[in-house]
């Protein structure tokens, strides 16, 4: 319960920041990205309500965790929090002339849906499914390749990376394109690392990346 109060907190606060940015309170794209994130925080809490183990393995940075990972996440939050602002200017105060077509709010909606509901599937697949990465030996840490894990390595970075395409076209903002842009840039590093970890330190993922070969996109990488 707590946790679905601090993500409901977090949503408030971000959709604040969209609002104080645009300097309107009618900007409804923020509001529709409030409901999303808000319906993604409740399905979190019902996942983590029935995998107390996944939920206490996310409620903090667990021992071990690798430095390179918790960099990573500072500066995914910080792309966030730019790509917020950036959408609340360019839709608001600064009314740039970068704005997106209203269109793009069904496209940018449907891929933000999409990209929770891949993450989502997937952390509810993997009972191992970390904060940040680490090899959780003291709970017989072992590779998941059921779900969306026959697909690929990684469906819960595929997930965000879709997410995080909708995002600027949920929010009909091109200026916020910047940022979302370093923000799959960042994912596909930390995804390349977390692989390499895994391969090097969890017993079985050599064979695992031999039967499933993609990553993140079947076909690509």
């Amino acid at each position: 319960m707590r946790r679905l109060i601090a993500g409901f907190v977090v949503t408030i606060v971000f959709v604040a920041i969209l609002l104080i940015s645009a300097g309107r309170a009618d900007y409804w794209q923020a509001w529709a990205y409030g409901v999303i994130s808000a319906a993604m925080n409740f399905c979190t809490y019902v996942i983590l309500k029935r995998n107390p183990q996944v939920a206490a393995e996310r409620a903090k940075i667990g021992e071990g965790s690798k430095t390179w990972d918790k960099v990573l996440l500072g500066l995914g939050l910080l792309l966030t929090l730019i790509t917020l602002v950036l959408a609340g200017l360019d839709c608001g105060r600064f009314h740039s002339g970068a704005q997106l077509p209203s269109g793009s709010f069904v496209f940018g909606a449907v891929l933000t849906i999409l990209g929770a509901a891949m993450f989502l599937s997937a952390m509810n697949e993997n009972r191992f499914f970390s904060a940040a990465v680490r090899i959780q030996a003291e709970r017989g840490h072992s590779v998941c390749s059921s779900g969306l894990y026959r697909i690929v390595r990684h469906p819960g970075y595929s997930g965000m990376i879709v997410g995080t395409i909708g995002l600027p076209l949920l929010l009909a903002s091109a200026w916020s394109c910047i940022p979302a842009f370093l923000s799959v840039l960042l994912l596909i590093v930390r995804t390349r690392l977390e692989d390499r970890t895994l391969a090097e330190e969890l017993p079985g993922y050599r064979g695992y990346q031999q039967s499933t070969p993609y990553r993140l996109m079947p076909g690509v990488w």
